[in-house]
């Protein structure tokens, strides 16, 4: 038997580059929708200027990729589109290169992710405090 549940996370991420870690957030779902099941979480963010990425957190990856996007993207005028924050076009280009979606494998209720694996939600875009994270798990 095959069944969809669903979910949708609100963050408030502020005005600053951020990568926030929404492992434990994911957890707690499956917990309540997903309980010794095996299956897929997908998590979907339906922004123009987020992207989702599995990396390792709280050792400086997650400040090594916002350096990095920023070598790759800088936040200057080269961009075409041109409103908002200065380099704001930039924020346009980051789900090409950090997609807005991501699916990990659930086995028995849980996230099948390495030990040092987070899912984390990337946001440049200082213009947009608020974002929204879907959730699903098919299972």
């Amino acid at each position: 038997m095959s069944t969809f549940s669903t979910r949708v996370l609100t963050l408030t991420t502020g005005n600053s580059e951020t990568v926030t870690d929404l492992t434990g957030a994911c957890a707690d779902f499956l917990v309540e929708t997903a309980p010794g099941r095996d299956g897929l979480l997908n998590l979907f963010v339906p922004h123009a200027t987020a992207g989702l990425a599995v990396l390792e957190t709280g050792a400086g990856s997650d400040a090594d990729l916002l350096t990095a996007l920023h070598h790759l993207l800088p936040a200057d005028d080269r961009w075409q589109h041109r409103h908002g924050s200065p380099g704001h076009g930039r924020d346009h280009v980051l789900p090409a290169l950090v997609p807005p979606h991501a699916t990990v494998p659930v086995l028995a209720g849980r996230l099948e992710l390495g030990t040092w694996q987070s899912i984390c939600l990337v946001d440049t875009n200082k213009d947009n405090p608020e974002r929204q994270v879907r959730l699903s798990f098919l299972g």
